[in-house]
């Protein structure tokens, strides 16, 4: 059952360049709230020539912020941290109304992210060069690193602050400037995250936000001879389309694309443990993640046990307005999401598929979409070869653990993986077997501010978080230099 939340009218999301809240040259675009498909307000568009102040206002300041100390910076980036701790509910508020996840799903999104930023502001104090020995006398060699410069990021809806956070954390950790393009779809959320860094003292210039249409400003904010790192994270095609124009103007990028993430529950798994997570993690922000699990492999010894209790999971859940107390899945983002699940539901139905569960959408108000339970789809099948990105839940039985491997690393995806599994031969066969950017395995450990996130083959290359995102900011300067004194 779907039951009303609030929703309210909100003045125009603003950019914001060279320290200032601004419109945009290009006009406005409209708002909806997902719940119930009206209007919440308007966000700025930018044009060519906001773009380029942007452009300048980064660059300009990549000399000053570059040159700041690194404790000067961690104090700065530490305040932005607990000012979006303290003003938590509010940014929570505003995600709710124009993404549509459950209010405290999103609260603890700020929360978390609030934490990313602790981590780069206390990994960019670690920034560490080193000394390396030489093969003449008087001759000293430090390899120095140092911020690329000004970083170009784009963030999607899914996730409008957590997201964002990591590139402009990061940037900043490094001492790089930035300018980000946030999602039209989720501007207010976006917009206050860089309210709380702006309110820390990170000078004008260095963070700077824009909106607009997503192929214009890539086709000009890339190729701009300022730019020197791009941060994406998106659609595959779309990030193809990305690092192909990066490649060409030879800048760095990071790009942290979709996903099919298989479930593996092996036949000496804890089916119960296995079910406790499957549900949660299937159905988390409506299944809108691009770590979600999307294909389902079970042993056929506990194959029966878990759909029953996969689809007893979903029949459990509360679906509505993220306002709504008791409330577990929101609305999908937008109605392009919708059409796509009912898609993928007829395309699977057509070729034989059992649906177990759901299938339908909610109402005719807003873009709710039912928990989905479907069995017996071929491997042919639209949803078993594309991303779903919703909540449609595949469930298919194996007969080996090599078999269910195989089938998982078959497609060109490769962002996250998820196994369950006792004895230490199959943690071991999994966690070798499984080719995957990141592999859980019993519980689920990924996207933490100090562990990697990122994946492999079509799912894009380069990591947000750890050590290896604050590196993915930074580039090495060689030095050698021979003492000319007496």
């Amino acid at each position: 059952m779907v039951e009303a939340g609030e929703s309210e009218m909100t003045e125009c999301a603003q950019m914001f360049i060279a320290g200032e809240w601004c419109d945009g040259g290009a006009g406005t675009a409209e708002v909806l709230n997902p719940s119930n498909g009206q209007p919440i307000g308007a966000v700025a568009i930018s044009d060519c020539a906001d773009l380029d102040r942007a452009l300048a206002s980064a660059d300009g300041a990549f000399s000053g912020w570059s040159r700041t100390s690194a404790y000067e910076r961690s104090a700065i980036l530490r305040k932005a941290g607990d000012l979006l701790r303290a003003r938590a509910e509010e940014i929570g508020r505003l995600m709710t109304i124009e993404q549509g996840k459950p209010y405290e799903e999103a609260k603890g999104e700020v929360m978390g992210s609030a934490d990313h930023i602790d981590w780069a502001a206390e990994e960019g104090r670690r920034i560490y060069g080193r000394v390396i020995p030489a093969r003449a006398p008087n001759v000293s060699q430090i390899a120095y690193k140092v911020p690329l410069g000004v970083v170009a990021g784009f963030s999607p809806w899914n996730f409008p602050v957590s997201q964002a956070v990591r590139k402009i954390a990061g940037a900043l950790g490094a001492g790089c400037s930035i300018v980000i393009k946030c999602p039209e779809e989720t501007p207010y959320s976006c917009a206050e995250l860089v309210r709380c860094f702006a309110d820390a003292g990170v000078p004008a210039g260095v963070l700077n936000l824009v909106y607009g249409v997503p192929s214009e400003i890539s086709e000009h904010l890339i190729p701009a001879a300022p730019v020197r790192m791009v941060s994406f994270t998106g659609s595959i095609p779309v990030g193809k389309h990305l690092g192909e124009l990066a490649a060409r103007h030879v800048k760095r990028c990071t790009l942290e694309l979709g996903g099919h993430s298989p479930f593996i529950v092996a036949e000496d798994a804890d089916v119960d443990a296995a079910l406790a997570l499957a549900v949660g993690l299937k159905f988390r922000n409506a299944g809108q993640v691009c770590a979600s699990p999307s294909r389902f492999m079970v042993h056929e010894r506990h194959y029966d046990r878990f759909v029953d209790g996969f689809v007893k999971g979903a029949e459990a859940l509360k679906v509505g307005d993220g306002f709504t107390k008791g409330v577990q899945m929101g609305p999908l983002a937008n109605i392009r999401r919708l059409e796509a699940m009912e898609a993928f539901v007829q395309d699977a139905t057509d070729r034989g598929a059992t649906l177990r569960f759901g299938g339908r959408r909610i109402g005719n108000e807003g873009y709710f979409f039912e928990p989905t339970v479907l069995t017996d789809v071929p491997e042919d099948a639209r949803l078993m070869v594309e991303e779903p990105f919703g909540p449609l839940a595949p469930i298919a039985p194996f007969s080996s653990l090599d078999q269910a491997i195989e089938k998982a690393n078959q497609l060109p995806f490769a962002l996250a993986a998820f196994a369950f599994g006792s004895s230490q031969h199959t943690v071991s066969q999994l966690s070798e077997g499984l080719e995957a950017g990141m592999v859980s395995i019993n519980h689920f450990g990924i996207a933490s501010p100090e562990t990697p996130f990122g994946g492999m083959k079509e799912s894009g290359y380069g990591s947000e978080g750890g050590v290896e995102g604050m590196e993915a900011f930074i580039t090495t300067k060689f030095v050698s230099a021979a003492s000319l004194a007496a």
